[in-house]
């Protein structure tokens, strides 16, 4: 079975070809593969390095989490990160950090290793 993009709508991961489209059964979405290539923007860590999903990256400075009683410090490294690219809140990049949980940080705070 070939590797399927997610829903560039719902990030639904149940899409299906039907001919020379994308469809999402989710919320009925439908798109074709030069949609994805030309729609999908490049994140880039803060030295400019493009990022992809997978990657990992670790943290260039200290960072307040809200409800946490500490940081995020400096040097942190994080791994497999996932990229968010319509992230209306300014975080595009969703991951795991030890010892917080599962967050989502902005790149420009991030350095690819």
């Amino acid at each position: 079975m070939p590797n399927l993009p997610n829903c560039p709508k719902c990030d639904s991961e149940y899409t299906y070809e039907d001919r020379d489209l994308f469809v999402c059964p989710m919320c009925a979405h439908e798109w074709s593969e030069v949609d994805t290539v030309a729609n999908t923007p490049v994140i880039k860590d803060a030295n400019g390095t493009v990022l992809s999903d997978g990657d990992d990256v670790s943290v260039i400075k200290d960072l307040k989490v809200s409800g946490a009683s500490g940081s995020i410090k400096r040097g942190t490294k994080v791994k497999g990160i996932r990229l968010i690219y319509d992230a209306s809140d300014g975080h595009d990049i969703d991951c795991k950090v030890d010892g917080f949980g599962a967050m989502k940080l902005k790149s420009e705070f991030l350095k690819k290793l």
